[in-house]
């Protein structure tokens, strides 16, 4: 026991205690009490802000749940890259911590588009879908050969699910199949494409990163 008490106070020091406040606990102070201010001056209670969706509504903790875990999918993924550029510092340089940078807010949008459903309620899929496409096309154009040594084929597969997903939701009024379906056709493309763009991100983030040894006491 003293053995762990003199290694927690040597961990303890002012240089750790102060980067764990600023980088952690700082902003996730500020954006919690952002959050609170900004939502409650929308007209919503606290109790409405901090409860759970099932809590508020008291329907089933599984409603939206296949929904809900394709957002997290685009939040592992932005964690990931943004993981690799944290990693790499801020004094590294190269076209693998620019694809990193680019792939950590790019999953980042998908995740609050997916998760507010910004293309549904506040920009139209006609000028989202343009600019996804823009941005991978850029992707394509400036890192392709980055890509295709890191993983080559889990971003086509990736971008090609998603591709799907856009095209049984542009055709759907047309498909010979019911409503539901055709919904759970274009949310099924979507999910895979969700879940092969975080492979790409993490195949990406872990592309020969060397890691320190941690030494053992």
């Amino acid at each position: 026991m003293m053995a762990f008490i003199s290694d927690m106070m040597r961990v303890l020091t002012r240089d750790s205690i102060r980067r764990a406040v600023l980088v952690c606990c700082v902003p996730a102070l500020v954006f919690y009490l952002l959050a609170l201010l900004i939502l409650t001056q929308a007209g919503f209670t606290l109790v409405e802000i901090l409860r759970d969706t099932a809590q508020t509504t008291g329907e089933s903790s599984f409603l939206g749940f296949v929904s809900s875990f394709g957002a997290w999918l685009w939040v592992a993924a932005a964690s990931v890259a943004a993981f690799r550029v944290v990693v790499e510092g801020r004094g590294a340089t190269g076209a693998h911590r620019r694809l990193a940078l680019l792939l950590a807010g790019f999953s980042f949008f998908l995740a609050l588009d997916d998760f507010f459903m910004i293309h549904d309620r506040f920009l139209t899929e006609g000028i989202l879908i343009p600019l996804y496409i823009l941005f991978l096309y850029y992707l394509i154009r400036r890192f392709w050969p980055l890509i295709a040594r890191v993983d080559g084929t889990a971003f086509l597969m990736a971008g090609g699910f998603l591709a799907m997903s856009v095209i049984v939701d542009a055709v759907q009024e047309i498909l010979p199949i019911s409503y539901g379906a055709s919904q759970a056709l274009e949310e099924g493309f979507k999910f895979l494409g969700g879940a092969g763009w975080l492979y790409f991100c993490t195949r990406v983030a872990a592309h020969r990163l060397v890691v320190a040894p941690v030494e053992e006491g």
